[in-house]
């Protein structure tokens, strides 16, 4: 149904809504000055004005509610009626219908259509679970609070108890949470994400599959989108995108396209073009269609390059498992990482391989038909510690080393080494003795050998501009290497510590007392329950035991280096500054403000980098953020 208003209130029978052309010509003998209707049906209004050409004389504003509105509808409005405004219009039917109202004049310059203020005496908030709001930029729950909200649902009780809260941040006042997800942007507006309802898990990492749909309206040349899951738990779950607009674009502009603002986990692993997306009867997005259509979406992309030898094949159908695509979409040419892949997976592909390759060999040899070439035996495997995950074309503005996490390995930086690599840094990370499932046998290597390790192979390689990122516990190996090193008298430009704060030596020692007597067992059944970790399968598996063991080993080495600085400081320290690298909605650096200060014992200058979000292991889940704060620390050289 539409609302026309002008001078008086305007009733239009449904037989005039439904026919398009006679709506229109409703319209321009109407003297219709404010016009409401869905997005849908503002589309087919329009698509008719650009064929037909009214002058609408009186039109003078068009409210769209009842779903989102997407910037390429609002761009085509502009571009057809520069002086009519457009308004979005949100809000839940428990919270009076509309109650933000956002008045454009033109098409938002970035790409973002946001909801606009509330009206008076309505306030929204963006929450957590425990209904605390969340930093500026982060997703969370939209809920509303004031003389808007409803007293509940009729004949609903329970119903009413989940929805209807006490506003914990207005005393005496009510809360309704409807389900939708929004975070606020820099501006102070609110952008909407989607519904509770849409978000997914997909290996392991929990995703607001509007976030994905709003990156992929801003792509120029896609009017419209949606993305929907295909697969299941037992073939693994994956992204399929569908998107209209005057022709198809390339997979590879689309991906490099969203890469820019979403970790790689979000990046849909495939993308359907249709001359215009499906519709309910009530003019929203099908989804059940697509998802149907997804899951017969099997032919490989056009152009791919199917496998030719039987490890290529072999290493296709692993590939294929743990991706959770079919096997006829993996084509020789294709990259891992590309592909969504994650540190994760990878380790879950050594593991189906029988550790035919392992982590150093996925990282050094991503492409499908390189790793087989690998496998055959055509090529030999270096045992160097430092692997390189992105090197520039032409002459790199630095190169940032990397120590992973407790029991982590180099792959876990690939996504961050993508965000710097695109900006010209060569990233290069150290994959620790012991920490490959294909290698169960490899004895973990103490702390002052990796370190020495890892400096003779910087200088061995001439690597200059460096800048060192120590992750969780692998902070220890990044301090103590930027000691060796400039004891030796290589210049190191600056430290980062991520998601690790120094405390004291009593918590040190008490907390490597607490772990030591812990068995693998038992640590290898929390980082199973923990998927962002360690999907390795049965907790008393051999790999899940290895990782239990080599986080022991991590975090041992880390506790005894940091606890032996504390007890006794150092008389020289660092010259180079380190910077303190926390995500907000981490807990275990949530007393950063103040902590970060407790690393001036060891580094003459501390600073403190705070990501909105991303949990603990950030540089994989926020991957341009972690970038940022690298970017923000260093400055580029200048010329002379």
């Amino acid at each position: 149904a539409a609302l026309l208003v002008g001078g008086r209130t305007h009733l239009v029978d449904q037989h005039t809504i439904m026919d398009v052309p006679r709506f229109v010509d409703t319209l321009a003998d109407g003297r219709v000055t404010v016009l409401q209707v869905v997005p849908s049906y503002l589309e087919a209004v329009l698509s008719h004005l650009e064929l037909h050409p009214h002058p609408l004389p009186d039109l003078r504003c068009v409210s769209v509610t009842g779903e989102a509105l997407k910037n390429a509808l609002v761009q085509r409005w502009f571009a057809a009626r520069p002086g009519v405004r457009l308004v979005n219009a949100y809000g839940l039917t428990e919270t009076s219908d509309d109650t933000n109202h956002e008045v454009m004049d033109r098409a938002p310059a970035d790409g973002r259509v946001p909801l606009g203020p509330c009206v008076p005496n309505v306030r929204v908030y963006v929450v957590d679970e425990q209904l605390e709001p969340v930093p500026l930029g982060a997703p969370g729950q939209i809920v509303f609070s004031g003389v808007c909200v409803g007293r509940g649902y009729v004949n609903d009780p329970e119903r009413t108890r989940l929805a209807f809260l006490d506003d914990p941040h207005r005393p005496g006042q009510r809360l309704y949470q409807g389900g939708d997800y929004g975070r606020w942007l820099p501006g102070g507006k609110l952008e909407f994400l989607g519904r509770r309802d849409a978000q997914v898990k997909v290996r392991g990492f929990r995703i607001e599959i509007g976030e994905i749909e709003n990156a992929l309206l801003r792509v120029p040349g896609v009017r419209d989108g949606a993305v929907v899951v295909a697969g299941d738990d037992r073939q693994g779950k994956h992204l399929v995108a569908f998107y209209s607009g005057p022709g198809p674009l390339t997979a590879d502009v689309l991906r490099g396209r969203l890469a820019e603002s979403l970790p790689p986990y979000m990046v849909p692993g495939a993308f359907h073009w249709r001359a215009r997306l499906p519709l309910t009867p009530n003019g929203k997005t099908d989804r059940t269609s697509l998802t149907a259509l997804a899951a017969g979406a099997g032919t490989p992309e056009e152009g791919r390059r199917a496998p030719r030898t039987p490890t290529e094949l072999r290493l296709a159908r692993a590939w294929a498992e743990v991706l959770g695509v079919a096997a006829d979409r993996i084509g020789r040419g294709d990259h891992f990482f590309d592909r969504g892949g994650t540190s994760l997976s990878a380790v879950k592909l050594a593991i189906a391989l029988d550790r035919a390759v392992s982590l150093k060999d996925l990282t050094r040899h991503p492409v499908l038909a390189d790793l087989a070439e690998l496998v055959d035996g055509r090529r030999e495997a270096s045992h160097d510690l430092l692997h390189t995950l992105a090197e520039p074309a032409d002459e790199p503005l630095g190169h940032l080393v990397c120590f992973p996490h407790a029991g982590g390995n180099a792959v876990t930086f690939q996504p961050l080494a993508r965000a710097l690599g695109n900006g010209g840094w060569a990233v290069h990370a150290v994959e620790l003795p012991g920490h490959d499932p294909a290698a169960l046998d490899e004895p973990f290597a103490p702390l002052h050998d990796v370190v020495e390790r890892t400096v003779a192979e910087i200088a061995r390689r001439g690597l200059t501009g460096l800048l060192l990122w120590g992750h969780s516990s692998g902070a220890a190996l990044a301090v103590a290497t930027a000691q060796r090193l400039q004891a030796r008298g290589t210049p190191v430009r600056r430290v980062f510590v991520g998601a690790q704060l120094l405390g004291s030596a009593p918590e040190r020692h008490a907390a490597a007392s607490a772990l030591a007597i812990r068995s693998d067992v038992e640590i290898a059944k929390e980082l199973s329950a923990d998927h962002d970790r360690h999907p390795l399968g049965a907790p008393d598996s051999a790999p899940a035991l290895r990782a239990g063991a080599a986080y022991r080993h991590d975090c041992l080495a880390a506790h005894h280096f940091f606890a032996e600085l504390l007890d006794r400081p150092p008389a020289t320290k660092l010259t180079a500054p380190l910077t303190v690298v926390v995500a907000d909605d981490d807990p275990g650096t949530a007393d950063a403000v103040r902590g970060h200060d407790d690393w001036g014992l060891l580094a003459d200058r501390v600073a403190l980098h705070r990501i909105p979000d991303g949990g603990h292991l950030f540089p994989r889940t926020r991957p341009t953020e972690a970038a940022r704060a690298v970017l923000a620390a260093v400055p580029l050289p200048t010329s002379s």
